[in-house]
């Protein structure tokens, strides 16, 4: 069974930093993309960033690009979003995904607030 389960969300203050872990199980890890996505309040889900299979190459929105990082331990079957200098702007709840030639998969989500 495929599951991915977020983790590290919370409440930080203007100017934080939070690290959002994905744990996988169920399926070959290393074989797939990686993404973290966020959708606030009354808005669409966007993507944050990605990686790639082996954590080689990474690309990022332009909203936080310098401010977060994205990672994988495939060893581990984890992933990471490492995410600093937050702003308010950034409250939303953060999803995983992972998508391969079988298709994708979404976490449940974990909610960040930046309070100003």
């Amino acid at each position: 069974q495929v599951q991915l389960v977020e983790s590290g969300g919370g409440l930080v203050q203007t100017g934080g930093s939070l690290r959002l872990s994905c744990a996988a199980s169920g399926f070959i890890f290393s074989d797939h993309l990686m993404a973290w996505y966020r959708q606030a309040p009354g808005k669409e889900r966007e993507r944050v960033a990605i990686i790639s299979t082996s954590g080689s190459s990474s690309q990022y929105a332009a909203f936080v690009r310098g401010r977060f990082t994205i990672s994988r331990d495939n060893a581990k079957n984890m992933g990471y979003l490492q995410m600093t200098d937050l702003k308010p702007e950034d409250t939303a709840v953060y999803y995983c995904q992972v998508s391969g030639q079988s298709g994708g998969s979404w976490g449940q989500g974990t909610q960040v607030t930046v309070s100003s």
